[in-house]
């Protein structure tokens, strides 16, 4: 079952400009779920997990860490508080409001290294201008549904109010294994599935080029001697 960021899809929507950056801070929450996430210039710096109380730092291994303030997720479980009870207010007054609901574009599916075979990567599927958040994302391998693995990070906004989602799932390429990304959303009539098919660069083997290249150094070899054995005959005369 979805759950919905309803009406107060975003209590605090913290924007702070610093020269050519954009910091950014979220808290929102629905009757059911909650959400706080730091971010600069479109990318997440740390987001609250409440389902496994703890604070997480998504950003890749190649980069610098950042670390913020002790105690941040006792603050963000505080702030959840603040939210849940502006929240009642909000659906109390605004009973009769209609939802607007936009739909996701159809997800996009790539691995984030090149793909080689055995050699384990990550498969990428990127959904964005949905509203309300979130989008429910599952995945299957084979036509066979993968519980264990896929992960999902917290709904980011984007600049026409719409959000956007990515959900990561780490595999082991082998040629001809398909996955799909399928993404669920109430504006949504039916799931939309993108496919994403393995596919391993064929190598070229090293007979046919040793075969093409003593080919070809005969073949030079033959026409400087019918050259010389040419000019010989010539001068011969």
């Amino acid at each position: 079952v979805l759950s919905l960021f309803i009406l107060l899809v975003v209590v605090c929507l913290l924007f702070v400009f610093s020269g050519q950056h954009n910091n950014m801070r979220i808290v929102g929450c629905s009757e059911v779920d909650g959400e706080e996430m730091y971010g600069l210039d479109g990318e997440e710096l740390w987001y609250a997990d409440f389902a496994n109380n703890k604070g997480v730092y998504p950003q890749p291994p190649f980069i610098d860490p950042f670390i913020y303030k002790k105690g941040i997720y006792e603050q963000a479980v505080q702030n959840q508080q603040v939210c849940k009870t502006n929240l009642g207010i909000a659906l109390k007054g605004n009973k009769d409001v209609p939802l607007e609901f936009d739909p996701p574009s159809s997800p996009i599916m790539y691995p984030k290294d090149e793909v080689e075979d055995q050699q384990q990567n990550t498969l990428i599927c990127y959904v964005t201008g949905f509203y309300p958040a979130p989008v429910n994302v599952s995945w299957t391998k084979n036509e066979q549904k993968v519980t264990v693995g896929p992960t999902i990070n917290t709904p980011y906004p984007n600049k026409d109010g719409s959000f956007t989602q990515v959900s990561r799932l780490d595999f082991i390429p082998r040629q001809g294994d398909i996955y799909s990304c399928t993404v669920e959303h109430p504006a949504l009539t039916e799931p939309l599935t993108q496919l994403w098919e393995v596919e391993l660069k064929q190598q070229v083997g090293v007979g046919p080029a040793v075969f093409c290249g003593l080919g070809l150094t005969i073949g030079l070899l033959g026409v400087a001697a019918g050259t010389f054995f040419l000019i010989k005959g010539n001068e011969c005369r």
